[in-house]
């Protein structure tokens, strides 16, 4: 079974940087498409970026130019660098699998002062 962990969610002031990492149980290359989501509490999750398997991205409106999506297929892991981080990017972070709709089970990531 497919399975995917996130890491680096942390409380971080405005304008700060993160960079959340998820850790595949087996081949990104192989899995196809990686996506990071995001929910906020009372709100829709929602596509934040994606990455297919030869390397092209997608970032949701929100996000671009602050956000790089980016992975190591060695290390069969995907990455959300977060820059210039508001308070509105607060949500829980979910790595999934495209093709398998396979989730982790979300980081946190709380933007305030």
């Amino acid at each position: 079974q497919v399975q995917v962990v996130e890491s680096g969610g942390g409380l971080v002031q405005p304008g700060g940087s993160l960079r959340l990492s998820c850790a595949a149980s087996g081949s990104i290359f192989s899995f196809g498409t990686m996506d990071w989501y995001r929910q906020a509490p009372g709100k829709q999750r929602e596509l934040v970026a994606s990455i297919t398997r030869y390397g092209s991205t997608h970032y949701a409106d929100s996000v671009k130019g602050r956000f790089t999506i980016s992975k190591d297929n060695a290390k069969n892991t995907v990455y959300l660098q977060m820059n210039s981080l508001k308070p509105e990017d607060t949500a829980v972070y979910y790595c999934k699998v495209h093709s398998t709709g396979s989730w982790g089970q979300g980081t946190q990531v709380t933007v305030s002062s």
